[in-house]
């Protein structure tokens, strides 16, 4: 598989219009030739470990009532909503009470980008934030990897 790593997200993401002090912002790339939407699409598409643990987290959540399944959308990829999508990038997230946020799967060059934004709106949030970290570093990794597995 491509190797993955830790990236500065290109300077034309609509990502950098969100991000102000204080939030969080990684991103990831690998290097894969494919169009946006079509690494979005493999990206979107979890593995059944990562499943299971989007399984855990709808347990813990639900009494803090907090979306679980995105919101209704016409143009969805799994439980994310299209936002805004163009050649070079495609904009998947939504808001919720506890955060906001959202994920660029943006490609430049032979470089597939993988970003995640996220505004926290209390100390729920940022609980929340802290306790998935490391699951998300590991679901975006293998999301790029199955990406450069994919269009090998």
């Amino acid at each position: 598989m491509g190797r993955v790593e830790a990236a500065e997200l290109p300077d034309f993401s609509r990502l950098h219009g969100l991000r102000v002090a204080r939030d969080f912002m990684d991103c990831y790339r690998v290097r894969a030739e494919v169009a946006p939407r079509a690494a979005a699409e493999i990206i979107a598409a979890f593995p059944s470990w990562a499943e299971a643990l989007v399984g855990v987290r709808r347990v813990v959540t639900t009494p803090f009532g907090l979306i679980q399944d995105g919101p209704e959308a016409e143009d969805k990829l799994g439980p994310f909503p299209v936002v805004a999508e163009d050649a070079r990038e495609v904009l998947l997230g939504f808001d919720d009470r506890h955060l906001d946020f959202r994920v660029s799967v943006f490609c430049q060059g032979d470089f597939v980008h993988l970003a995640t934004w996220v505004k926290t709106h209390n100390l729920g949030g940022r609980v929340y934030l802290a306790a998935i970290m490391p699951f998300h570093v590991l679901i975006a990794r293998n999301a790029l990897a199955r990406v450069a597995a994919a269009v090998r």
